[in-house]
């Protein structure tokens, strides 16, 4: 099957001299297309480093990154912008939505000076429906509960219709209910959208949705499991 994302011996310093810590310690990894793939680990292993990485957020790590067949070391910073933009969502823990736009302004946000906008418009509010928000685009996240807020996050992170969905501790910030609804929503995008999802996490209610479990420890991957048996 082919890999949407393929890493080889990533490695991630931080400071100098006796301060020095890897982040990541040589990290080897591949995601087939279609594939969701959950990355568990405590506080502090080097999940978010990963993530940043693999979405192209971080440019300097040493190692080998392809992500849909081509090697990023290749790309210029242009070209890897427009491959992020395009190809790549990103649903973080703490949302990230603008105080001052409307639930749906938030969605269409990425596409702000697109030319398409009713076409976008539209699906925006497609999306609310399919996070179970339909008929609240209007609504200002302050008026949004922290799972409100994180379903009208994915929303915006699907707009522009990605091939690869990374997710940053998506639950992280809820209760054990609210969270469990959103892995739900990932559940199903990825079954009915055939979406690639990578999401790092420390909590195992996430990693039951997963088709593979990867588990992080202290910059290193540990092993590789089915989530049944995680």
């Amino acid at each position: 099957m082919t890999a949407c994302v393929e890493a080889h011996h990533l490695r991630k310093i931080y400071g100098q001299g006796k301060g020095v810590r890897a982040a990541l310690d040589g990290v080897s990894l591949r995601v087939s297309c279609g594939e969701f793939v959950a990355v568990l680990g405590p506080s502090g292993c080097g999940k978010s480093t990963l993530l940043g990485i693999v979405g192209g957020l971080d440019r300097q790590y040493e190692g080998e990154l392809d992500l849909f067949g081509r090697p990023t070391r290749a790309l210029k910073d242009g070209e890897l912008a427009r491959m992020r933009g395009d190809r790549i969502g990103f649903v973080f823990q703490a949302f990230h939505l603008l105080g001052h736009l409307s639930a749906l302004d938030n969605v269409l946000a990425p596409a702000l000076f697109a030319q398409d906008g009713d076409k976008l418009r539209a699906r925006g509010e497609q999306l609310l429906v399919e996070v179970g928000l339909a008929g609240r685009g209007g609504d200002m996240p302050e008026q949004m509960s922290g799972g409100e807020r994180q379903r009208v996050a994915i929303a915006r992170a699907l707009l522009r219709e990605p091939q690869l969905l990374l997710c940053d501790e998506p639950t992280g910030n809820l209760d054990l209910e609210t969270g469990a609804q959103i892995v739900e929503i990932f559940g199903r995008l990825h079954r009915e959208r055939d979406l690639t999802i990578v999401a790092v996490t420390h909590e195992k209610a996430l990693a039951q949705a997963a088709d593979r479990v990867v588990n992080l420890r202290a910059g290193k991957i540990v092993d590789e499991v089915a989530p049944e048996l995680s």
